[in-house]
């Protein structure tokens, strides 16, 4: 569980009235008293009966409730009292049993980093705080402190009392120098304080224990019986989260602003400078796994050196956007890596953990699943996903000229993509259905009948009424103000119809085939994922649960259409064209990933010439580029 000061947090400052870091522990004590009381209250409700028996008991043997209804009564009370203690103490036990989530880290033992466990005691002893009982990373421009002491978590567990794990984003390390990592860092290991106060840690334990309990009956292997159990704890459970829900909220606001204002005195012009650094690492770190590791790992290939890749991809940006000038300059001084013995393995961890989390790959390196150095990418990814990504058009291209013209060309040739792209929109471009033995879906109409469709609709749609004489339009004005809105609306929606949905109906018809040929490999994909983790569960090997389950794999990148992918498959295929026939080759750009180098510069104009032949079927804008390259449309490629 994840408590405590962000890195990338400040507090509301302030310390007049000698309130400061003290009145925020009391605000938090106060909170977490009352989640205990909630917790007492539970605990009173569950022996009420029993004390009411116990009661009646003592009345029978004192001889004050005697006769048949006082026995009744003690008999129904004992029986109630029973069952609750017998409930309570399930529910106890199993909030006792489950195991809280536990973050995938990084373990950095004090070998491993002896520099690092320096620095964070020197700053818990300035900030006059317990220092943290370890030091782990994480693939997250983040920092937190997290509780393992729970005996469920096993080699991550911390001995039971000892303060909690701090947890670093693992591209602070690289990006940042010493001092801003120290100055970051300081909010956080102010936590470490009130995290010891016993009234603030007995109510985190009640919290952790109440949250894994209520995910408990959806853990797998549970028989029927032990399942319908485990649904009458997890309500029970939630009700009690719900009762002590902001409070417990609450609690964690005052233990944040407590740690911000004592780190308000450590290093606090450098905060200042840091925070932005915390800012620029995130975005950079999200550019670096969207657009250069997703598409490495979509090929079966892991980047080695992440965390040192946020280097250059911010040194870019700092290049490109004059809003991040002079971040680059910094780049003089010591960088917080150097506090790590060997960077470079602990780098390639925290680099295989983001694969693991954020993609589901294997735990270890296998034939299919290899790390790629930064200088073998262009060649081991690039060059490879652009093959892929052709191989895959032409295959889409293959079936539906099958179904079409059973004597249509194969070669695969950028010439056969531009000639279907911009087929004539008086004839169909694409069969209306598949053959029995194609597997893709039905494909969509062509351009006779969607233009037969848009003269229906146009002549269907009310006409934009005429300007009414000047005596005549302030009389209905008022009256025909909201139909005339209506019926532009619609004359709107008819429009937007014609632009963007049938401009181009063949690209439409491809997209829609090339879409569901992806949507079955990302379904084989995940399909052999499932298996190899069910696999992995099976055999004992470690994997990433927490009270919700099997940890969840980050999207990171939404859902695209079909013609997002139709544009990115041809442009693999032109970039395939252009390396074989040209000088042009693959190459890597730190921010936008893939990149094709022609004399040595990247080709930043390629993609809108691509976009007008998908958009609008216009082959002009790509074939001038293609003269001007010298690419030759007409040779065949090597596919994949």
């Amino acid at each position: 569980m994840r408590y405590g000061v962000s890195g990338s947090g400040f507090g509301n400052g302030g310390k007049d009235g000698g309130l400061g870091d003290e009145w925020g522990v009391r605000a938090a004590r106060s909170r977490a008293l009352a989640v205990l009381r909630v917790r007492g209250r539970a605990l009173g409700a569950a022996i009420l009966p029993a004390a009411v028996a116990v009661v009646l008991y003592a009345g029978e043997v004192t001889g004050h409730f005697t006769g048949t209804g006082w026995a009744t009564a003690r008999v129904i009370t004992t029986v109630l009292a029973v069952v609750v203690l017998l409930a309570a103490a399930a529910v106890a036990l199993v909030v006792a049993r489950a195991r809280p989530a536990v973050t995938p880290t990084v373990e950095l033992s004090e070998t491993a980093a002896p520099d690092l466990h320096r620095l964070v005691r020197d700053l818990a002893d300035r900030l006059d705080v317990p220092a943290p009982s370890a030091i782990a990373l994480t693939p997250d421009c983040d920092s937190w402190l997290e509780d393992r002491s729970h005996r469920t978590h096993g080699r991550a567990a911390v001995p039971a009392g000892a303060g909690p794990v701090l947890v670093i984003g693992s591209p602070f390390l690289w990006w940042m120098r010493v001092g801003e990592l120290r100055a970051v860092l300081a909010p956080v290991v102010a936590g470490t304080g009130p995290a010891a106060d016993p009234d603030i840690a007995a109510a985190r334990r009640f919290v952790r224990g109440l949250d894994a309990a209520v995910a408990v009956p959806d853990e797998p292997g549970l028989d029927p019986l032990r399942r319908f159990g485990a649904r009458g704890v997890g309500r029970v459970a939630r009700l009690l989260l719900r009762a002590c829900g902001n409070h417990a909220a609450e609690m964690e606001r005052g233990v944040a602003a407590a740690g911000s204002e004592r780190a308000q005195a450590v290093d606090q012009g450098t905060r200042i400078v840091a925070q932005e650094q915390v800012g620029l690492a995130y975005a950079g770190w999200d550019r670096l796994l969207t657009r250069v590791a997703l598409p490495a790992w979509r090929m079966g290939r892991w980047p080695s050196r992440l965390d040192a890749g946020v280097v250059s991809a911010l040194t870019e940006l700092s290049r490109r956007d004059r809003l991040a000038e002079g971040f680059s300059s910094r780049l003089g001084e010591r960088p917080a890596c150097d506090l790590l013995e060997e960077p470079g393995a602990v780098d390639e961890a925290a680099s295989l953990l983001a694969a693991r989390l954020f993609h589901g790959g294997p735990a270890e390196a296998g034939p299919d699943w290899a790390p790629v150095d930064w200088s073998r990418y262009p060649e081991e990814v690039v060059d490879r996903k652009w093959r892929a990504d052709a191989a895959r058009l032409h295959d889409v291209l293959d079936r539906l000229s099958t179904a079409a013209d059973p004597e249509a060309p194969e070669a695969p040739t950028l010439t056969r993509v531009l000639t279907h792209l911009t087929a004539p929109q008086d004839r169909p471009s694409t069969p209306s259905a598949p053959t029995e033995d194609d597997d893709l879906p039905v494909v969509p109409p062509g351009a006779e009948a969607a233009a037969e469709a848009r003269a229906q609709a146009r002549a269907e749609a009310p006409a934009r009424p005429e300007p009414l004489a000047a005596e005549e339009e302030d009389r209905h004005e008022t009256e025909g103000r909201d139909e005339h809105e209506a019926e532009t609306d619609a004359e709107h929606e008819i429009d937007a119809e014609d632009e963007d949905d049938v401009r181009n109906p063949a690209a439409d018809a491809l997209a829609a085939a090339l879409s569901a040929q992806v949507a079955r490999e990302d379904a084989e994909r995940e399909a052999r994922a499932s298996a190899g983790a069910t696999a992995g569960a099976a055999s004992g090997a470690a994997g990433f649960t927490g009270p919700d389950g099997p940890w969840p794999i980050a999207p990171l990148l939404p859902p695209r259409t079909g013609r997002d992918l139709l544009a990115d498959h041809v442009t693999a295929l032109v970039c395939c064209a252009a390396v074989d026939t040209t000088g042009a080759a693959p190459g890597l750009d730190w921010l936008d990933g893939p990149a094709l180098l022609v004399d040595g510069e990247r080709a930043a104009d390629l993609g809108p010439r691509v976009l007008a032949l998908v958009e609008e079927g216009d082959p002009a804008p790509l074939r001038a580029w293609l003269s001007t390259t010298g690419v030759r449309p007409e040779k065949p490629v090597r596919l994949l």
